[in-house]
């Protein structure tokens, strides 16, 4: 192995990307397994789960590897492409050593792993060699002091940890986006995927939900606290909660509506009151909406929100107030690409797009798709029979749908 460093701390290793010989990009690094042999001999790391393009994990040999270097991984490119499936004797690094409590054999000391690091030994295999370690805090101090250790001077990695926490896992998770945040999930051994969602706040849970499979989702809602749950489901958007909570028993779906807050349990109920497979029950209750006398940098300012999905962002809906849904009247929609043409000052009424027509709740999954697909839309406004706008359909809204109900299981196995 050429160009590699001598030591590697595995946290910062993990999403980094994966290449070939040629400078193709083949994956992200997801993991690294490890065979751990005793408390005293460094354990050998077997390879990296790397997860490749349509989500599958798959096992890179070290022996694959051909440098590690700062921001990549650059490998043989003689990669086996079938799903990585952990054996027994294997441990994974990031999933199942971090958050560990050990001991320092030194002091007697209990320390909580927050990092591991491995480097090349002389018979060139690869091997944990550092464990970082964080003793409790102790007085006034936010955080216990850090240590560096040798593998052998620690002790404790062998036996069942109990209390393993997640707060190493979850920084880790935080780093990624939602859907490989899922994944990582979805691999965890049960107990200690029951530990990351205890520490995962609200909102990042929320965001991880949405991209779980349903038998997934239904595991977690029905173990947490039905007042977290309740409030982790008003971190949604009342599209996603609504199809999360019809996959609830009806007994457990009244309980969390109950909890909610009203406001946010009365959209929840709207979009629940629509058929299946119509665009009153796909559609989004919060795209970006305004009133005639707004002007393009006000409409701007709004789309530059970057917690809105590209979708959202590229149409402005003006409407007559109530400016919640549903609104008053609809006058139109702007596009962004219109927007980022006018000057700032202009009044949104003057640069509406005329011919965009909106679609009633009832309209069929077929209809809002052939809608969408003739007129090149990644958006679609939603009305009620008063021309009231109730909520828009977005592409990414459209092929959620439109895909097998089991298409977010199949993503997680592949």
């Amino acid at each position: 192995m050429s160009s590699a460093p001598s030591r590697v701390f595995i946290a910062r290793l993990v999403g980094l990307p994966v290449f070939d010989p040629q400078g193709d990009q083949v994956g992200k690094v997801r993991d690294v397994v490890v065979a751990i042999r005793s408390e005293t001999s460094p354990p050998r790391v077997l390879g990296l789960v790397v997860e490749v393009f349509g989500r599958r994990r798959i096992f890179v040999p070290m022996t694959r590897v051909t440098s590690i270097a700062s921001g990549h991984v650059y490998t043989t490119g003689l990669i086996n492409t079938r799903r990585f499936v952990q054996r027994t004797s294997e441990t994974l690094v990031i999933a199942q050593m971090l958050d560990r409590t050990v001991t320092i054999r030194s002091t007697g000391v209990s320390g909580v792993v927050y990092d591991v690091a491995m480097e090349q030994a002389r018979n060139r295999d690869w091997v944990l060699s550092r464990v970082a370690v964080r003793e409790p805090s102790k007085g006034f101090r936010r955080r216990g002091q850090t240590h560096v250790l040798e593998w052998r001077d620690t002790e404790g990695h062998l036996q069942p940890d109990l209390t393993q926490g997640a707060a190493q896992l979850v920084a880790a998770i935080g780093e990624m986006r939602p859907a490989d945040a899922a994944h990582l999930i979805h691999d965890l051994p049960l107990e200690r995927r029951r530990a990351v969602v205890a520490a995962l706040d609200d909102e990042s849970l929320a965001d991880v939900l949405e991209e779980l499979p349903e038998e997934d989702r239904i595991e977690i809602l029905e173990r947490l606290d039905s007042e977290r749950a309740a409030d982790v489901l008003e971190e949604m958007s009342a599209d996603d909660a609504a199809d999360i909570i019809s996959d609830l028993s009806p007994e457990t779906a009244a309980t969390l509506l109950n909890l909610m807050e009203p406001e946010e349990a009365a959209d929840v109920r709207r979009m629940l009151s629509y058929p299946e497979q119509t665009a009153g029950a796909m559609m989004t209750p919060e795209p970006v909406i305004l009133g005639p006398s707004a002007t393009v940098a006000d409409a701007l300012a709004h789309v530059r929100n970057p917690e809105l999905t590209p979708s959202l962002a590229a149409l402005v809906y003006v409407c007559r107030p109530p400016l919640e849904t549903p609104t008053g009247r609809l006058i139109g929609a702007a596009h962004i690409q219109r927007l980022l043409r006018e000057p700032p000052s202009t009044l949104l009424a003057a640069v509406l797009d005329e011919s965009l027509s909106p679609l009633p709740a009832e309209t069929t999954l077929e209809q809002v798709a052939a809608h969408m697909a003739t007129y090149n839309l990644v958006a679609a406004a939603i009305v009620d029979d008063e021309n009231r706008l109730l909520g828009a359909v977005t592409v990414d809204d459209l092929l959620d749908h439109m895909l097998p109900d089991n298409w977010r299981d199949r993503a997680v196995r592949r």
